[in-house]
């Protein structure tokens, strides 16, 4: 009798960890599948965050150009209407300006 209860001991033994390797198994392919999902989350967030970056980015950027092009046009602006009142002093000025550059270049 006790080879019997000692091999229905070990049958139970060995199907409990039979149940145990199959829950193992299905545990491991379900954290395999919750590694992939946070993996493909996290570089769609990383995505998503450089594209924002990129658009932020390229709004400053137009930003700067536009501020830089509404100044250049004050400059030119002030420019004319120093030339038309005082046209004399500005042809004066420019052919100094032309003459140093004619000696900067000789050299």
């Amino acid at each position: 009798m006790a080879t019997a209860a000692g091999k229905t001991a070990n049958a139970r033994a060995n199907a409990d960890l039979e149940a145990d390797i199959r829950q193992l198994k299905a545990d491991i392919d379900k954290l395999t599948k919750q590694l992939a999902k946070t993996g493909e989350h996290g570089y769609g967030t990383a995505r998503r965050a450089a594209t924002e970056g990129v658009e932020q980015l390229r709004a400053q950027g137009e930003a700067a150009f536009d501020s830089l092009r509404s100044n250049a046009k004050d400059i030119e602006a002030q420019m004319m209407a120093s030339v038309r009142e005082k046209p004399v002093t500005s042809l004066a000025i420019a052919a100094g300006v032309g003459f140093l550059f004619a000696l900067i270049a000789r050299r």
